[in-house]
């Protein structure tokens, strides 16, 4: 069997060795599996696995992780992230210049509305996923602010345009489920951990008025490839500090901000986001590998910044308002709180006035 010939599984249990073997021949050349073996299921928005191989012939990866749609959240991650932005974006061959799991298999199935992924298991590495119960230190999140910009800068303005297998990539662009979010939920969960100002904040208020109005300028300025969904549980560190980033399903093209901000302000303690965050988007500009007539100026980054509070706090209030239903209530209310503060601190809605 070849990888041409693979074929998209009905379930974990129906992946042969043979088809194993297959999805790893371009990376390990020679292995031949002869067992595969689920040993741990983390379904959430999409079918995710860790499975266990053992082999005959050759040598591979003692363990995989798998990734492929769930039918019961297929229509909602459509209509928010797109069901095929991540195989897509890992079968493009373009390099990312941050580090990510191995991809690889990637396969899509449009028909059946599926996709399945086989990547590498980045904890066999050494690697420690984070969420925001496990906030990272602020030199950690420098290691992490500094991939994005070399990410950033390989794909900035023009660049981007000159990889063809990237032309599916789309716009970030506001989707309209957000504002349906029933937001009396997420005040009451907060309670008085939140200034005053973000309980006040109604559907019209957050959905249209802060975060349509800040996806709007995405696509009003130079634009690059984006991770789009970097929050602190879509990271792992390394043994050496560095930050690795998991789920590029909502990849898109837009304005750097988006991934900056919502890495930065939602990876750290609000304490150290006040402390550190000044010198984190300088080291963010003094990394960006573009010419001088390209590079944004420190205002402007500082600016951009300011007004990318209102994604992260947008997304975090919708999800706390959805219960337990994606993501734990601890995991929930920590990153609503610290997107909070943030909007708070920084003034996002004159960071907004000020971009027009």
């Amino acid at each position: 069997m070849t990888v041409a010939e693979l074929s998209l599984p009905r379930g974990w249990e129906d992946i042969s060795p043979d088809w194993m073997t297959a999805a790893l021949t371009r990376h390990h050349p020679g292995a031949v599996v002869d067992g595969v073996t689920v040993v741990l299921r983390a379904d959430g928005t999409n079918k995710r696995a860790r499975l266990a191989l053992t082999y005959s012939a050759g040598s591979g990866p003692a363990t995989v992780f798998a990734k492929a749609v769930d039918p019961e959240h297929a229509e909602l991650v459509a209509l928010t992230s797109g069901l095929y932005h991540e195989p897509r974006l890992f079968t493009s061959g373009v390099e990312l210049g941050l580090d990510h799991p191995t991809v690889y298999t990637a396969l899509i199935d449009e028909d059946r509305s599926d996709f399945i992924m086989i990547m590498e298991d980045v904890v066999a590495r050494g690697a420690d996923p984070r969420d925001s119960t496990r906030p990272m230190s602020i030199d950690q999140v420098a290691n992490g602010v500094r991939g994005l910009a070399r990410m950033h800068s390989r794909f900035w303005g023009r660049r981007l345009d000159s990889h063809p297998t990237l032309n599916w990539l789309e716009p970030f662009i506001a989707f309209e489920v957000m504002r349906y979010a029933p937001l009396h939920i997420a005040h009451e969960r907060l309670g008085d951990t939140v200034a005053p100002e973000i309980l006040a904040l109604n559907g019209t208020d957050l959905f249209v008025d802060i975060w349509a109005r800040y996806i709007g300028t995405l696509t009003r300025s130079t634009q690059t490839l984006l991770h789009g969904d970097p929050h602190i549980g879509n990271t792992y560190l390394l043994p050496n500090d560095e930050v690795g980033f998991l789920d590029w399903q909502m990849a898109r093209r837009g304005n750097w901000s988006l991934d900056l901000g919502y890495f930065l302000q939602g990876a750290l303690t609000i304490e150290d986001r006040r402390r550190g965050e000044r010198d984190l988007v300088a080291e963010y500009r003094g990394a960006l590998e573009l010419p001088a007539d390209e590079l944004p100026s420190a205002d402007e980054v500082w600016l951009r910044y300011r007004a990318s509070v209102a994604h992260g706090l947008a997304i975090w209030m919708a999800t706390l308002s959805g219960g337990d239903a994606w993501q734990g209530a601890d995991i929930c209310l920590a990153l609503a709180q610290r997107y909070g503060a943030a909007f708070v601190d920084l003034d996002t809605r004159s960071a907004l006035d000020a971009i027009g």
